[in-house]
């Protein structure tokens, strides 16, 4: 169970630290009251508070990093705001959401641009090589996959519920796909913290669920 007061905590900073001088006057808690709402969706059963979490303690860990951590740890926050499983387009209308919400509470347009282009990265996790925010964010999103095997399986069972309206030949299909896209890419992880402690065991898990899905 996430710590709610925690979550709000951690959000006043990071909105602060972005926000110009000369802000709104709308009080930033309102905009972790919403997020919070969002993520605490009923159909939700992987994208939950407790990955946000989870990503946020990632980009804690891998701050030193990123060139604007702050902007890093919003677009944690915005980067499955807006969650359906059944839509291709999240990460496109969580970015949306985030430009929307963040220009209202006073963040500078460069700001916010970059929260919004960090957001939609999550749909490839695919940074270019310098682009050191976006390192930190995609390695903090993907770090899961380098759980051990206990929470591994925990993790492909809550996204297997967040996918209850497929069919099992059609899921398996899917994830397998997405699955081998993982292990085509030369690095999973950007960051050297994330190739030293996460590459190699994030590989294991994909490759042993693969198999379990294709074998």
């Amino acid at each position: 169970m996430a710590d709610l007061d925690a979550l709000r905590a951690r959000w006043l900073p990071a909105l602060l630290s972005a926000r110009a001088d000369d802000s709104c006057a709308i009080a930033p808690e309102r905009y972790a009251e919403e997020l919070i709402r969002r993520w605490r969706e009923p159909h939700r059963r992987y994208h939950t508070l407790t990955h946000l979490t989870a990503v946020l303690d990632r980009v804690d860990l891998l701050e030193s990093y990123a060139e604007e951590p702050h902007l890093v740890r919003l677009a944690a926050w915005f980067h499955d705001a807006v969650y359906l499983p059944e839509r291709s387009t999240n990460e496109e209308r969580s970015a949306r959401l985030a430009e929307r919400a963040l220009t209202e509470a006073g963040v500078p347009e460069r700001g916010v641009a970059e929260v919004a282009r960090l957001v939609r990265l999550t749909q490839g996790h695919d940074p270019a090589a310098g682009d050191r925010n976006g390192e930190v964010l995609c390695d903090a999103d993907l770090a899961v996959l380098a759980s051990p095997p206990d929470t591994y399986a925990a993790y492909t069972a809550a996204v297997r519920e967040e996918y209850g309206f497929v069919p099992e030949d059609a899921f398996r299909a899917g994830r397998a796909d997405v699955l081998g896209q993982l292990l085509g890419m030369p690095r999973l992880f950007r960051t050297a913290y994330g190739r030293e402690r996460w590459e190699a065991d994030a590989r294991r898990n994909i490759a042993a669920e693969l198999e379990l899905l294709t074998g």
